[in-house]
């Protein structure tokens, strides 16, 4: 299975993406958006972004774990990741949206 972004309906009735790994694991999530169309322009903004490693906001949780924001060039986040234990783990999630994001296909759910 190749990489890919899942566009769905979540239960407040907002449209949001995914980007899953070949593995099926979640590396990024959208916001809520109100239309479809809005999800699939943040995608596209994903696509633009995920090359450029200055878009990558790293960041620790109260807790200790590892997440990271993709951002755009105004400084809006377009995907958070999943946590992670380590800061290691965090820069191969941030490596797997780098080369996984510009070229992954788009699916609806």
């Amino acid at each position: 299975m190749a990489a890919k972004f899942e566009v769905y309906v979540d239960k407040a009735g907002e449209y949001r993406f995914r980007l899953k790994a070949a593995n099926g694991q979640n590396i990024l999530a959208s916001e809520g958006y109100k239309q479809r169309a809005s999800a699939i322009n943040g995608i596209q903004s994903v696509q633009t972004n995920a090359p450029d490693d200055n878009r990558y906001e790293r960041k620790q949780t109260t807790s200790g774990k590892h997440i990271f924001n993709l951002k755009a060039a105004n400084g809006q986040i377009i995907g958070t990741s999943e946590t992670y234990e380590s800061a290691a783990s965090r820069e191969k999630g941030i490596e797997s949206v780098k080369k996984n994001a510009p070229l992954a296909p788009v699916v609806d759910l």
